[in-house]
């Protein structure tokens, strides 16, 4: 049990205090990252149906897994065996027979089948065939979208899940040491890569690493004008730049960064747009603190570009914790203009600032703590464009 029993059961009173302000009564959370959060389940069989439920009066959820994977269960969660349901093997991957059929029963079993449910409408492993099941298995329940109430109840960290993302914090710095090492030109990609992975994996000697829920992400060259490219097997090249993207992880825990490489001659357009970005993120940080929005942060950071006539669209930031495949980020705080949520006390954001200009580009980023009195970074490394 990676938490204390305490702090599981006050992140189960969010939850279903939430759930009472929704008018929900029950809750089918398919968010991997929730069900990690409610319970502490942490295993790699998110690629087929697995769920918490959550009653609104309930001491403890029910963890809903398959069979092959209730041992994995037992190991990881606080709860107790009971509220640890399986299914059989013969739902998987046998149409029409799905896990939702079992689901379906141990609703009736207990009453449910004629509450108003709360399900994740938008969640990664939620299919359009899931929602089909539960409609018509259970024909008298209101189903409605929960509108990410767990992924909300998370925004606000414990200082234990702090502590936890400093560690992922000097894992990231580990990694962005060994990837400015090792890109070079005639390197290939792929095995500059090879030796960033095998760093974030190695940890500190206090912290071992796991994997991350976002490949490394490495656009090269005019691939830097894009977004999410990852390694190939080409080589680097002298006179291009390169940026990495990565995180360390601790206990599913992430801390981001982003970082830019120039090899070869100094460039000075490129050395130009990079102090306009970090200058942009400082605005942006400076403007983090408890009781400003996230509409506030994203104002400061567009007011300098602006200065520089640099034209941005995407969103500069987003709220970060847990993180599975296929994102680390939470889903629900932006940091981008028109977001007024409010900002608290141990509230955690990656800070991002991508700037593409045509056939280039360069990219910066921080992991951003909300502090009692302003704000504290996470990790410790240069952002300056790094020149080799």
């Amino acid at each position: 049990m990676l938490f204390t029993k305490e702090e599981y059961k006050n992140r189960l009173k969010k939850v279903q205090n939430s759930m009472q302000e929704k008018s929900i009564e029950l809750l089918i959370s398919q968010d991997t990252n929730n069900i990690n959060y409610l319970t502490g389940y942490d295993a790699w069989s998110f690629y087929y149906s697995q769920c918490v439920i959550v009653h609104v009066n309930s001491d403890e959820p029910l963890c809903f897994v398959r069979a092959q994977d209730a041992g994995g269960a037992y190991i990881k969660t606080y709860l107790k065996r009971e509220n640890i349901i399986v299914y059989e093997e013969k739902y998987i991957h046998t149409w029409p027979m799905h896990p939702y059929d079992p689901l379906i029963e141990l609703i009736k079993k207990n009453n449910w089948d004629k509450l108003t449910i709360g399900v994740e409408m938008d969640s990664h492993y939620f299919t359009a065939y899931c929602y089909e099941k539960l409609k018509q298995g259970l024909p008298n329940a209101k189903i409605k979208d929960s509108e990410r109430l767990v992924n909300w109840a998370r925004l606000v960290k414990s200082e234990a899940e702090i502590n936890l993302m400093k560690g992922a914090a000097l894992i990231s710095q580990e990694g962005m040491k060994v990837a400015m090492e090792n890109i070079n030109p005639g390197v290939r990609q792929c095995d500059a890569v090879a030796e960033i992975q095998r760093a974030l994996f190695r940890g500190t000697p206090e912290i071992g690493g796991e994997y991350a829920s976002i490949a490394t992400l490495l656009p090269t060259g005019k691939g830097t004008s894009a977004s999410h490219l990852t390694a190939t097997d080409e080589k680097f090249v002298k006179g291009e730049a390169t940026i990495i993207e990565l995180s360390g992880v601790n206990k599913r825990y992430h801390c981001p960064m982003a970082r830019t490489v120039l090899l070869g001659k100094p460039d000075q357009k490129k050395i130009d747009a990079m102090k306009a970005t970090n200058e942009a993120l400082d605005a942006g940080i400076s403007a983090t603190k408890p009781g400003n929005t996230a509409n506030d942060v994203a104002q400061k950071f567009w007011g300098v570009l602006d200065k520089y006539n640099i034209k941005k669209e995407s969103r500069t930031g987003y709220s970060i914790g847990i993180g599975y495949p296929p994102d680390w980020g939470e889903h629900t705080l932006n940091i981008y203009k028109g977001d007024m949520t409010v900002l608290q006390p141990n509230v955690c954001f990656h800070m991002i600032a991508v700037m593409q200009f045509g056939e280039w580009g360069v990219e910066a980023s921080e992991s951003v703590r909300v502090t009692d009195s302003g704000s504290e970074l996470f990790c410790n490394y240069s952002r300056d464009l790094h020149i080799k």
